[in-house]
């Protein structure tokens, strides 16, 4: 017993010191965004590569205000989708492969944020039930047709089965948990959590401030 006990605390020591060690977070370069100076983005609709059909549009309805308050203008996504439709590109994959002049043609826009939805959806985890949704995201100069940003981000919301019972109550808790938030779409509020972290200025690694903020300039 005492060798077992003796284990535990030495891989809690270990996770411990894992954790406190973390990578510091990595540098960016913002050198090609401060000299492209954006003022409009133009928001595809988001690549998903998760299971569930609606990350698409959860996803795109709610990354037009996090930009907005860093100081862009972002053209109305629901226009920019029916004018794809319009001209027969109705699929995500399709409309990531027009190339970037193209873009600027049709939209006039400086820039053009490609987004793709990695995580969405609610998760029965033995003992709790999380629902998660992660995103990256690039940046892309649609005169040059050049990188400006990169990012990632996630956001979870995760109910533990913590309920009288034991662990029968424990496991009955997060199959409500996950009958509750899979009936009420609790991804779409996690969505937007989501959005707010991968898209607002002033986090480090984040985009900068655009001609609209008062912090333009300052970063």
């Amino acid at each position: 017993m005492k060798d077992l006990l003796k284990r535990a605390l030495a891989l809690l020591a270990v996770a411990g010191l894992a954790a406190g060690c973390a990578a510091p977070p990595k540098h960016v370069d913002y050198a090609a965004f401060k000299e492209s100076k954006p003022r409009s983005i133009l928001v595809l609709p988001p690549l998903n590569e998760s299971p569930d059909v609606t990350a698409t549009y959860s996803m795109l309805s709610q990354v037009s205000y996090p930009l907005a308050e860093a100081g862009y203008y972002v053209l109305p996504v629901a226009l920019v989708d029916e004018t794809f439709r319009q001209n027969g590109l109705t699929t995500p994959g399709d409309i990531h492969a027009v190339p970037p002049p193209k873009l600027r043609d049709i939209f006039g826009a400086d820039a053009a944020l490609y987004i793709t939805v990695t995580d969405y959806g609610t998760k029965y985890q033995v003992v709790n039930s999380a629902t998660v949704v992660s995103a990256k995201a690039k940046l892309v100069d649609l005169r040059t047709g050049g990188t400006l940003w990169t990012g990632a981000a996630s956001a979870s919301n995760s109910q533990s089965g913590n309920a009288g019972g034991g662990l029968v109550g424990m496991l009955v808790a997060a199959a409500v948990a996950q009958v509750i938030n899979s009936v009420s779409d609790a991804s779409y509020s996690v969505a937007g959590t989501t959005s707010q972290k991968l898209l607002s200025a002033g986090s480090p690694g984040g985009i900068l401030y655009g001609p609209r903020s008062a912090r333009y300039g300052a970063d």
